[in-house]
């Protein structure tokens, strides 16, 4: 089977003024789907803008980055657009969700901005509301974000995530604002998905929430520094 995602020698160079910058250097992988893969490094390492070019929220400056096995460097600004929408879905560590809506209204805005397979405002609703009940927050549905805790608006940004039935799941720091225990809970429901098959990819720093994933990746210098299966996942997989 094709991997989900293929990367190929991306070099990604940023002007920022008598040096160039270059944030990724000749990195190529691919990752399989159902796979649930992190991304570490230390600040400068890359990971971010590997995460950024995964997302089609950047372009390569070198190299080829396939999707299900389209290639997104040849795509136009409004088929960009369209992939980030109906095939990838983002967790932010900030949560990015709109202030003034509820919770149902937030998970709602990837299928108002739907250019195909439209579905009516009863339909809309019920996916919302089942998003909302896969992560736990059934009965939040019309509460404002600053009335829910930080654990229960990542839960939202994850059903917001959800609700299109992406290919795969990008997480950037998923857990960068949450305590411990928030942390433990939004980590479990990421393992949930991917035993549904949700493909993951999460780039963090913290070596304790790496370890939820089954595959662990470490750049250092825009270059892949180590990439290999999680030892301690597989032992608890086993047991």
């Amino acid at each position: 089977m094709d991997p989900i995602i293929r990367v190929e020698q991306l070099v990604k160079i940023y002007d920022t003024g008598e040096v160039p910058l270059r944030a990724l250097d000749g990195v190529s992988l691919d990752i399989a789907r159902g796979e649930f893969v992190a991304i570490m490094g230390h600040s400068g390492s890359g990971k971010s803008t590997l995460m950024n070019v995964l997302g089609a929220l950047d372009r390569p400056t070198e190299g080829c980055y396939l999707l299900e096995g389209e290639d997104v460097g040849e795509m136009e600004v409004e088929e960009l657009a369209d992939l980030r929408n109906r095939r990838i879905g983002f967790i932010f560590q900030s949560f990015n969700l709109l202030p003034r809506l509820t919770a149902l209204q937030n998970v709602m805005l990837p299928i108002r901005y739907r250019v195909e397979n439209r579905i009516s405002a009863e339909a809309r609703e019920d996916a919302c509301i089942a998003a909302l009940e896969s992560v736990g927050l059934g009965e939040r549905a019309h509460h404002r974000p600053n009335q829910l805790s930080g654990g229960q608006q990542q839960r939202v940004a994850i059903a917001r995530a959800l609700v299109n039935h992406p290919s795969l799941l990008l997480a950037d720091e998923p857990t960068g604002n949450l305590d411990s225990k928030s942390s433990e809970e939004i980590m479990g429901i990421l393992e949930s998905l991917n035993r549904q098959g949700v493909t993951i990819v999460m780039v963090t720093h913290e070596s304790d929430i790496a370890n939820h994933a089954g595959r662990i990746i470490h750049m250092k210098d825009g270059k892949i520094f180590s990439d290999g299966h999680n030892g301690k996942k597989r032992k608890e997989i086993a047991v």
